[in-house]
């Protein structure tokens, strides 16, 4: 996946930022390639975002690290138990994930964050290879967003899963059980809602700690280790 140049918008645009970086980073080798999914195999909850940032997973080469999105889910996922540590600076940084992994339906960083349908759809065999794999333990999805809802619904349907019709919509809170996977909606921790307090962080630390429970993951006993 790390090797994918599927998408010439994205590939061009991924290797630019890195080329160029920005000036907090320029002694920093940027990743500069698809980011892979981060957290254990064996997760039973798994939290999808929308794509790379252009100056953070695409700078440091793991999802929401270096980045403020990052920095609001990370402290989040600490706070009910499913993370190691509250910061996500670069790879090399001592976190880990408990029975959690984070993934996105597009795997390289798009220009004003914004992919298109059909760079979504071209990446979408590596989110089904990554659901497929998980499929054994996985128990609940948390999604971040409209974009990574719409995208996670046909690849959810390919890796096995059976689709209610009609498909069901995206909402804040929402929870749908799909044939004992429960998927549940939140606002994506996009600068634009965290600063405007559309998304704050107990309303996100609510909806993790609700898929964690569903999950079957005693999160506060491993927050409290």
């Amino acid at each position: 996946m790390s090797r994918c140049r599927a998408c010439p918008r994205l590939v061009e645009w991924r290797e630019r930022v890195a080329t160029e970086k920005r000036a907090a980073y320029r002694e920093e080798e940027y990743w500069g390639r698809p980011v892979p999914g981060f957290g254990p195999a064996d997760a039973a909850l798994a939290v999808v975002g929308l794509a790379p940032a252009a100056h953070g997973g695409n700078r440091t080469g793991r999802m929401f690290t270096g980045d403020r999105s990052g920095d609001v889910l990370y402290a989040a996922l600490h706070a009910v138990g499913l993370a190691n540590q509250p910061t996500s600076a670069h790879r090399g940084d001592g976190l880990e994930l408990h029975r959690t992994r984070i993934t996105a339906p597009v795997r390289c960083a798009p220009p004003a964050n914004k992919p298109t349908p059909a760079e979504r759809d071209t990446c979408r065999p590596w989110l089904i290879r990554e659901l497929e794999l998980l499929a054994p333990t996985l128990r609940a999805v948390v999604v971040l967003g409209g974009f990574g809802w719409q995208a996670l619904l046909p690849a959810l349907h390919a890796a096995g899963h059976r689709m209610p019709r009609p498909r069901p919509r995206f909402g804040h809170g929402e929870h749908v059980e799909l044939d004992g996977l429960h998927l549940l909606g939140c606002y994506h921790v996009s600068q634009q809602n965290t600063f405007t307090g559309r998304l704050t962080p107990a309303m996100l630390t609510d909806v993790l700690r609700r898929g964690a429970q569903l999950a079957g993951i005693d999160s506060e006993q491993n927050h409290r280790r």
